[in-house]
């Protein structure tokens, strides 16, 4: 008897002839009304990098799929490129699309009653949506990444897409390069398909994917165009297909286990500062609780192994071709507990049956970059739900700072007082109001941060918005409550004297309780931003950033 199968409730029986209808007009066989169904989401477009090279996967994927004795289909899903829309109105799109893709996912899956899914991502934003999705489905899912780019080249020199051209307009502000050579690494600095080359949102998500079982041994470092990507992608096809018959769903993969083991990979790598919102939405749809508290404690008992860009030298094929995160978990076997993947492996097999190929790029736990993980909770009185600072990307000099606040309302503002040298050396850039309620969309500010290291200035910046997994210096985000909830940053005012102290976890404005309430008692709500449209509805049912910003 032919096992029974959630896709037989759109193929099987005489009164579902209308569906087997609209099937066979796809081009399906009627031998393959008796084979799983399988979605393959696909995030392909043109206007990505991440994502160009995306068609030679699917091919891949839909090999494995009907490899292993499935049916696939391919569905389209949107993305944005969050290099492109930083630093306009654009990024206040990027957030919400994580929502909007997962419910994409989620229609399409349940509306078409898929057997299991395969889900193509790379990018920022699209990643953690499809892993929402997954959760929430709970069918059998695989997530496959589509890889890092290679690293550019340019005057002898291997580039990136932060360093050379994000903070290389701040060397051109400050006159330390031309127009041409401005040109030429823009030029140079990306050299094709694949996510950007640090330990930025993408890649780390990447990593975080893996690190929890959701995608193959080897699948977030595995590089961009190469032929392993493409085994990986055929392989991840395949798989798919036993999974259903063996009845792997993610929740049996996204335990608690699993979310802390993820979050340990997390601080070894020093990975964005994104996480801290993502990791707890997917925590959220796979009914497991994770919040920033969590994060705090795993980072100060998790040391930081692998130096990437933008902290430090390494490039995400250095990653790959020192073993992966298989290698990295492998340096970290005394903190990590065993969880099932979809591998059918657990976690601890694979990390213990990998070995580290350069000390240099992953250090052991004895001989680390830095004692602690990437990610530092602060809290305080300017805090006091919570923020969060890429720490292992903080100069030590910096790491105490206190300074006069500069006030701003929006990123532009910010950006031009930067461009305009109106900021000094000692200042702390206060931007608000780029919550994910106040923006809205809790924008990026990777433009601001990358202006300012380029010019050398010796700041400070805090915001209720965040920043790209790009961002380095005392740059501390998800300022919560926001601003726009009449969080304490919407109380700051010019020149007050605010205090950022990493070490002891501390954010905090020298103003009295009394002081505060005054203040509170005379703000008032401001008017919405935008009241219409898609980001009218994201704003009126977002949630704080310290809960992972999800739709409530």
């Amino acid at each position: 008897m032919t096992k029974k199968m959630t896709s037989d409730r759109v193929k099987k029986g005489p009164e579902r002839a209308p569906s087997r209808s609209l099937l066979y007009a796809t081009g399906v066989t009627r031998r393959s009304m008796d084979r799983p169904h399988v979605g393959v989401f696909t995030s392909f477009t043109d206007i990505i990098p991440g994502h160009t090279g995306m068609r030679e996967l699917e091919r891949s994927i839909e090999k494995g799929v009907h490899s292993g004795g499935g049916v696939s289909f391919l569905v389209g899903m949107p993305g944005v490129c969050d290099g492109i829309v930083m630093g306009h109105e654009g990024m206040r799109y990027s957030l919400p699309t994580r929502e909007w893709i997962s419910d994409l996912v989620e229609a399409v899956t349940m509306g078409h009653a898929f057997d299991g899914i395969v889900l193509l991502t790379n990018c920022d934003k699209i990643s953690p949506g499809m892993l929402m999705a997954a959760a929430r489905l709970d069918i059998p899912s695989i997530i496959v990444t589509a890889g890092p780019m290679h690293s550019g080249m340019y005057k002898g020199v291997r580039r990136s897409l932060v360093r050379d051209t994000f903070e290389a307009v701040g060397h051109y502000q400050a006159g330390e390069i031309d127009e041409t050579e401005l040109e030429c690494m823009a030029l140079e600095a990306c050299p094709g398909p694949g996510s950007c080359q640090g330990m930025y949102t993408a890649n780390t998500m990447a990593c975080v994917t893996e690190a929890l079982g959701m995608s193959m041994p080897g699948c977030a470092t595995g590089l961009a165009g190469g032929a392993a990507k493409k085994r990986l992608a055929f392989e991840s096809g395949e798989r798919i297909v036993e999974m259903i018959d063996e009845g792997l769903v993610p929740s049996r993969i996204l335990t608690k286990e699993a979310f802390v083991n993820a979050i340990a990979v997390d601080m070894a790598l020093g990975g964005s500062t994104n996480t801290a919102l993502h990791v707890p939405a997917i925590a959220y749809e796979a009914g497991v609780e994770v919040d920033l508290d969590l994060f705090d404690e795993i980072s100060s008992r998790t040391p930081h192994l692998a130096n990437i860009r933008p902290g430090g030298e390494h490039f995400m094929e250095d990653l790959e071709y020192a073993g992966g995160v298989p290698a990295v978990m492998n340096r970290l076997l005394p903190l990590i507990s065993g969880s099932m993947t979809v591998s059918g492996l657990d976690i601890l097999k694979i990390a213990s049956s990998t070995e580290v190929k350069d000390p240099e790029v992953i250090r052991s736990m004895d001989n680390p970059y830095h004692s602690q993980g990437g990610i530092a909770v602060l809290r305080g009185n300017l805090a006091p739900d919570g923020s969060v600072v890429k720490q292992t990307a903080v100069a030590d000099d910096m790491l105490v700072f206190e300074g006069p606040a500069r006030v701003f309302e929006c990123e532009e503002e910010a950006m031009r007082a930067v461009m305009d040298r109106q900021v000094k050396d000692g200042d702390i850039l206060v931007i608000r109001n780029e919550g994910p309620r106040g923006g809205p969309g809790m924008r990026e500010m990777l433009s601001v941060t990358s202006a300012i290291h380029g010019m050398g200035l010796k700041v400070a910046l805090i915001t209720d918005g965040r920043f790209s997994g790009g961002t380095r210096g005392p740059c501390i985000g998800h300022i919560s409550p926001e601003a726009a909830a009449g969080g304490p940053m919407a109380l700051i005012m010019e020149g007050d004297v605010i205090t950022i102290d990493i070490p002891a976890r501390k954010l905090d404005v020298r103003l009295s309780d009394d002081e505060l309430s005054r203040r509170k008692a005379s703000w008032q709500q401001p008017e919405p931003r935008v009241k219409r449209g898609i980001l009218g509805r994201y704003s009126r049912l977002v949630g704080s950033a310290s809960t992972g910003a999800i739709l409530e």
